[in-house]
């Protein structure tokens, strides 16, 4: 071999050592992203979207979490109302924000499940345009009364509907909301008129409950427990399979002569489509430790919650199951959004 063809040779050598460490290093930058994607994740404050006004049951759970996330994430975490169309401007604003983790979605069974079936358009797609985060918490509805209103059982407020001079209404959170599909899924096994009155969330619902502007509501047990202990509003039954804890004195629907009744609603976070899976297991983790703090145990329990606090994946299936079971219930109902 010639001088030449020796240096030659010596400089393929080289350049091929060189490509083998630079492809090594690359390999392990890639390797190592996600994981500096994770800890460098929040890298500013996060804006938790309550798609429901102040006062509700759904913003109390916001409040509570974000406070829990606030101490363990290094960066504020604030609750952001944004009600209106039983939950979707709310929702449709994460669905379409940066997938990065800095914006997140307390959202519900009912935005999940039965706003898709009950609006004839939506202005997003909860099965592909949010990414679940874990489910948080869930709780049961209350039929609670105004004092004014003549009946003190569920057998009395059939009995009061099917007199054509009651002229029966409810108010409701908003079209779609557990509020409302309890009062449908009522008033159609009950088979009695009722006329539904939404309102843009259950705090003015609820003032005007108070108010005695409606009679009735299916409210969410924390936002009526207050009401009900201060004696302003009559507590009649609870919408779920069994009493609920917080009211153990209180029947459930069925139990008070509506047989098959049940109803009930649950509460979880998302973020938008696409959002790195390092950030959305990052959350996820952030959130079931909070779930399990004992602030945030006692806060829930004593308001009638019951807590979750599940995996993205076990989220998924809840949501799947919703849709698979409110569908059929919304159609037969006829209930459109008003």
């Amino acid at each position: 071999m010639t001088s030449f063809q020796k240096k030659l040779s010596n400089r393929r050598r080289l350049t091929w050592l060189t490509g083998v460490s630079l492809a090594l290093g690359l390999s392990g930058m890639l390797m190592s992203a996600p994981a500096a994607l994770a800890q460098s994740f929040p890298s500013k404050p996060i804006r938790l979207v309550c798609p429901f006004p102040p006062g509700g049951a759904v913003d109390i759970a916001s409040r509570a979490i974000a406070l829990e996330l606030s101490k363990t994430l290094g960066q504020p975490v604030t609750v952001d109302n944004k009600p209106g169309a039983g939950g979707n401007i709310g929702s449709a604003e994460v669905a379409r924000s940066s997938p990065d983790g800095h914006t997140l979605l307390m959202t519900t069974s009912g935005i999940q499940a039965i706003n898709p079936a009950l609006y004839a358009k939506m202005p997003f797609d909860p099965s592909k345009d949010l990414m679940p985060v874990s489910a948080l918490v869930s709780l049961n509805n209350v039929l609670v009364l105004h004092p004014s209103v003549k009946a003190n059982s569920v057998s009395e407020v059939i009995a009061l509907g099917k007199n054509p001079a009651s002229a029966l209404n409810y108010a409701s959170s908003g079209s779609g909301t557990s509020t409302h599909m309890s009062g449908e899924m009522f008033r159609a096994l009950s088979n009695i008129p009722m006329t539904h009155i939404p309102y843009k969330g259950s705090a003015p619902a609820m003032n005007d409950l108070l108010g005695g502007q409606v009679m009735m509501m299916f409210d969410n047990i924390p936002s009526a427990l207050p009401h009900i202990k201060a004696g302003k509003l009559k507590a009649l039954a609870t919408t779920g399979a069994k009493r609920d804890p917080s009211l153990p004195d209180v029947p459930t629907i069925s139990e008070a002569g509506l047989s098959g009744y049940e109803s009930g609603v649950w509460f979880g976070l998302m973020v938008a489509a696409n959002t790195p899976r390092e950030i959305v297991n990052k959350l996820n983790a952030e959130v079931v430790k909070g779930s399990k703090s004992p602030d945030f145990v006692k806060r829930m329990t004593e308001l009638g919650y019951i807590i979750y606090g599940t995996s993205p994946e076990t989220m998924a299936d809840m949501n799947k199951a919703e849709v698979q079971r409110w569908g059929p219930i919304v159609k037969a109902s006829g209930a459109k959004a008003d």
